[in-house]
């Protein structure tokens, strides 16, 4: 079975009035040999955990840890003013050695794109946009970009990311839209609750639509994108650890079911590493108080029935 890499999200809310325990989390996630830790972007309260900026609260991680990843999970790319984006991931991905995985999405939350002041009929060519203006900026010093929404001529972005060509970007999203994204955009592919079958899908579209891109590239001398084989299969999964009671319900189906056992979390885990999938985030619907425990069980109960 090919190596699955598993992450946590920190998305779980900490106690009232303990900042320091998600830095607590992150160090132990990182003594228990996890992969990486995630944070989502929220703007306004969601109800379902910790609703914080993700560049912030990352950098605070990366100075807590040493080998640790971070990943957004995901960053909704059109909040974003292009050459805002590209110089705080530059600037977290200095801060943490290179350990930044950028995570983007399109978003979906009216309310967060009134309160930003930006259509939501737009999010999809505004992510486009600010992403290939991003990867100019991260590319070339100066950069040169023609876009709907960004446009710069001679820009010099203020720092340079220390992974040359800029973090890796994996996108989010199951529609050919999305996964054309990937392909034009991305390193990586970033699913949210996928099963075998599921991914399997994503990954015979994904080389359908990159042939189609290849001819058309072929026909305008344009560019061809990445190559399917050499993107990131990565997605979020969903998981309650026994004993420990979720606190709000799961936006997608539960590894296990709602009675898991460690042999069948890794039963599941195992056939989806079996179908390609390369990465694994965990979102836990559980309290803060219970994740550093939550992380436990699954370092010691799940992780060796993988080896």
């Amino acid at each position: 079975m090919p190596q699955l890499r598993l992450g946590v999200s920190l998305q779980p809310a900490p106690p009232t009035g303990d900042g320091l325990a998600l830095l607590r989390s992150a160090r132990r996630a990182e003594e228990l040999g996890f992969d990486h830790v995630a944070v989502g972007n929220r703007l306004l309260e969601s109800g379902f955990g910790l609703d914080t900026d993700p560049f912030v609260l990352l950098a605070t991680v990366a100075g807590a840890t040493t080998r640790l990843r971070l990943l957004t999970s995901v960053l909704v790319a059109p909040y974003y003013p292009a050459p805002v984006l590209a110089n705080q991931a530059a600037t977290l991905d200095v801060l943490s050695g290179g350990r930044l995985i950028l995570g983007v999405g399109t978003g979906w939350n009216p309310e967060e794109f009134a309160a930003v002041g930006v259509p939501v009929r737009e999010r999809g060519a505004r992510t486009d946009d600010h992403l290939a203006a991003a990867r100019a900026l991260w590319s070339h010093r100066p950069a040169d970009f023609d876009g709907r929404f960004t446009t710069l001529r001679g820009a010099r972005l203020g720092v340079a990311p220390a992974t040359p060509g800029g973090p890796p970007v994996w996108i989010g999203g199951h529609s050919d839209a999305a996964l054309r994204r990937v392909l034009r955009l991305g390193d990586g592919w970033y699913g949210t609750g996928v099963d075998p079958d599921q991914l399997t899908a994503v990954r015979n579209r994904l080389r359908e639509l990159a042939a189609e891109q290849a001819e058309q590239a072929e026909q305008t001398d344009g560019p061809a994108g990445t190559a399917p084989e050499r993107l990131t299969l990565a997605s979020a999964l969903f998981l309650t650890p026994p004993g420990i009671p979720a606190i709000a319900p799961p936006p997608g189906r539960l590894l296990g079911g709602d009675k898991p056992t460690a042999a069948r979390v890794a039963e599941e885990l195992s056939q989806l590493a079996t179908a390609g999938l390369e990465v694994c985030t965990l979102w836990l619907p559980i309290a803060g108080e219970h994740l550093e425990e939550a992380m436990e069980w699954i370092a010691a109960e799940v992780v060796p029935l993988l080896a």
